[in-house]
């Protein structure tokens, strides 16, 4: 089970969050704040607008004269983007919408574990319920209800200010949607490989694979990315390197992550370690020679 906790970054006023994988693994993220994501709404919801509006517009052209037709497209596109656009671009591109991939943020599991498609299907539907049901009734009140009663108004509204509030009152800025599906985001990583780590040449690489004790196949080298990776350096050079019982946890849960089937004897945890550690290096390292990149474990090789 992971486990999390904040860390104040003094300063800055941003509010980071520490999580610790079943692999034990730290992982840190910076929180998004308020104004990146309603600056990735905004972008979000004007390409919708903007494509509704230019497939109505050419249908109107195409249909001269059939007015009841257009508006029953238009309403068609409307119902069907506000409920697909945002869970379809999260399921596929790795938790961000492309306003999300504009402000630079995305969409996680708040377990740190991987990103489900019912967390992002709940997340989306009760954006149903939190915005575009009051906003449908305070500007199309004739559709909805024509006789509303004056009560309504005020309830809708104040439904709108206190849901669009919410995120103030809690520490991690979610959403009535992020609590229901379990999701934080975050801003995106931009993760590299350090100087150090991209240094080695193919060759280099390649003896000092030779010397490794321990050998991985591509589909374990698959479950780790540039993230990890980085992670992984801070622990064998850290501190943590010299208690034997942390690194035998670490080599434990990530032979248990890779099914690794090979015996590895007693006090051979850190010589594991470092020989994953290459392995992985030199795997991302080709990786990106031919332009794929994988941040971490959550996010599928493009």
């Amino acid at each position: 089970m992971a486990v999390a906790r904040y860390l104040d970054r003094q300063g800055d006023g941003v509010r980071r969050r520490e999580i610790v994988t079943p692999e034990g693994i730290p992982i840190q993220f910076t929180l998004a704040s308020i104004g990146e994501r309603m600056t990735a709404l905004v972008i979000d919801i004007a390409i919708v607008m903007g494509a509704v509006l230019a497939t109505v517009f050419m249908a109107a052209i195409a249909s001269p004269g059939k007015d009841e037709w257009i508006s029953a497209l238009a309403l068609l596109l409307v119902t069907l983007s506000r409920h697909f656009y945002f869970a379809f671009f999260e399921l596929r591109g790795h938790g961000a919408t492309p306003g999300k991939r504009a402000a630079g943020i995305r969409v996680i599991d708040a377990r740190g574990g991987s990103l489900e498609a019912s967390a992002v299907l709940a997340r989306n539907l009760v954006r149903e319920l939190e915005m575009w049901m009051p906003l449908t009734f305070l500007f199309a009140s004739s559709v909805v209800w024509p006789d509303a009663p004056v009560w309504m108004w005020v309830v809708a509204g104040g439904w709108l200010i206190v849901v669009a509030l919410l995120p103030l009152f809690n520490k991690d800025n979610l959403r009535v949607g992020d609590l229901i599906g379990g999701t934080l985001v975050v801003v995106q990583p931009k993760v590299q490989l350090r100087a150090d780590l991209a240094a080695p040449t193919a060759a280099k690489a390649l003896a000092t694979a030779t010397r490794s004790t321990y050998t991985f196949t591509e589909a374990q080298l698959e479950v780790y990315g540039v993230y990890e990776l980085q992670v992984l350096e801070g622990l064998l050079r850290g501190e943590a390197a010299a208690d034997p019982g942390a690194v035998s946890t670490v080599a434990d849960k990530i032979r248990t992550k890779l099914q690794y089937t090979e015996r590895v004897p007693l006090g051979q945890d850190e010589k594991f370690l470092a020989d994953f550690y290459t392995a992985l290096r030199a795997h991302l390292e080709k990786r990106m020679l031919f332009g794929k990149r994988r941040a971490d474990k959550h996010d599928r090789a493009r």
